[in-house]
C-alpha cells in the first residue's frame, strides 16, 4: 500500500528533485486550470462583458443626454438672447415715443401758457384803458370844476352856465394837455 502512495517515479528507483512538481499532480492542475478556465469563459466572462455593454451604454446614454441638454440649453440661451434683444429694442422705442410725446406736451403746455398769457395781456390792457378813461373822465370833471371855481374868483364873474364852463375847461385841459407833450418831447429829446 505504501507504493500506491509514492509518486511512479520513486516506485521505480529514480530519485525526484525536490523542486519539480509530480507528473500526477501536473495532469490534475491542467485538468483543473482548462476546467477553471472553461468555467471563467462559460459563465463569469460573459457577466463581465455584459456588465461592461451595460456600463458603456449607460456612459453612452449620459453623454448623449448631455448633449441633447447642452443642444436645449443653446437653445434656449439663443432664445432668451433674441428676447432680450426684442425686449431692448421695445424700451428703446418706448423712450423714444415718451420723448416725442414728451416733447409734445411741452409744445402743447407752451403754446397753452402763450395763449393764457395773451388773453391774461389783452384782459389787463382793456381793464387799463378802462381805469384810464375812468380816471381822464374823474379828472376832467374835479379839473373842470376848481378850474372853473378857480376862474370866477379870478375873473370875479360866475361862470355858472354850463356851456361856457365846458368850453372853459375844455380850453384849459388842451392848454393842459399841450405843455405836457411839449415837456414830454423836450425830455425825450435831451
Amino acid at each position: 500500500m505504501t507504493t500506491l502512495l509514492l509518486p511512479l517515479s520513486e516506485a521505480a528507483g529514480e530519485e525526484t528533485s525536490p523542486l519539480l512538481p509530480h507528473t500526477a499532480e501536473i495532469i490534475f492542475g491542467f485538468v483543473f486550470l482548462v476546467l477553471l478556465a472553461f468555467a471563467f469563459a462559460k459563465y463569469v466572462v460573459p457577466r463581465f462583458e455584459k456588465a461592461y455593454a451595460d456600463r458603456t451604454q449607460a456612459i453612452e446614454g449620459g453623454m448623449n443626454e448631455a448633449k441633447q441638454a447642452q443642444a436645449e440649453a443653446k437653445a434656449a440661451l439663443e432664445k432668451y438672447n433674441a428676447q432680450l434683444a426684442e425686449a431692448r429694442q421695445e424700451a428703446a422705442k418706448i423712450r423714444e415715443d415718451a420723448r416725442e410725446q414728451g416733447a409734445q406736451i411741452i409744445a402743447e403746455m407752451r403754446e397753452t401758457a402763450k395763449v393764457e398769457a395773451d388773453r391774461i395781456v389783452t384782459h389787463a390792457r382793456t381793464q387799463i384803458d378802462a381805469e384810464r378813461a375812468q380816471a381822464v373822465a374823474s379828472l376832467r370833471s374835479e379839473v373842470g370844476h376848481m378850474a372853473t371855481t378857480l376862474a370866477g374868483r379870478i375873473v370875479g364873474e360866475s361862470l355858472e352856465d354850463e356851456a361856457r364852463q365846458r368850453r372853459t375847461v375844455e380850453r384849459f385841459l388842451a392848454d393842459l394837455e399841450a405843455s405836457e407833450s411839449a415837456r414830454q418831447a423836450v425830455g425825450t429829446d435831451g
